[in-house]
């Protein structure tokens, strides 16, 4: 028997993803102000921190609301492009949860590629662009892999947890081609994007939250 992870469950992972993003704001600021306009860290802590005041009301919602909720919070807390994108994640992601209590391991896969989709399709990026989707993307494509080969989910969370962190560190060789670091005679190159930063965090703290559900 795999996992199964409830709503309640996923506002277990939001706290710890909070506490995450939270500690580590003066280092992700750091990295957003080398390359952008140092506010990435104060708008995905804003959106974490409502989703954490949110959390009884999530709690009581079934998987399929409980996301559309979180994506509509996100969208309304989080400013400038990363609201709208976090938002669509969860919208998206939400359409793979409907009529489910649960989520299991096929359904976490399908989650996490439907917010990459959603990511990409509105935000007119793809791998390679410097973005979120640098740790996203390798994390999906990893968990896919995972699952066809038929690896225990424990290994698979390692694996996919993994994945992302080392995605978000390769954003470092790109050069940006979304944001405004693209906007630096550079583009970036030398520097972590902070975006794809804050989803390794994201990625890193849920695959180590489904392991202690095995």
């Amino acid at each position: 028997m795999g996992f199964q992870l409830t709503s309640k469950d996923y506002t277990e992972y939001i706290k710890l993803a909070y506490a995450k993003i939270h500690e580590n704001g003066d280092y992700v600021t750091a990295l957003d102000s080398a390359t952008g306009d140092g506010d990435h860290w104060s708008n995905i802590n804003m959106g974490f921190e409502s989703l954490v005041e949110a959390i009884p009301e999530l709690e009581a919602m079934n998987v399929f609301d409980a996301f559309k909720k979180i994506g509509m919070i996100m969208m309304s807390v989080i400013g400038g492009s990363g609201g709208v994108l976090y938002g669509s994640a969860y919208m998206e992601a939400a359409k793979t949860l409907k009529g489910k209590d649960v989520i299991e391991n096929q359904d976490m896969c399908d989650v996490l590629e439907a917010m990459l989709n959603g990511v990409m399709a509105r935000g007119n990026a793809k791998p390679g662009f410097k973005t979120m989707i640098d740790a996203l993307h390798p994390a999906v494509e990893c968990y896919k892999d995972c699952i066809a080969k038929g690896i225990s989910e424990k290994e698979t969370l390692e694996l996919v947890k993994k994945a992302a962190l080392d995605g978000a560190q390769s954003t470092a060789d790109m050069e940006a081609v979304r944001g405004r670091a693209c906007y630096q005679a550079n583009k970036g190159v030398g520097h972590l994007d902070p975006g794809a930063v804050t989803m390794s965090y994201q990625i890193e703290i849920l695959m180590d939250y489904i392991a202690t559900k095995l």
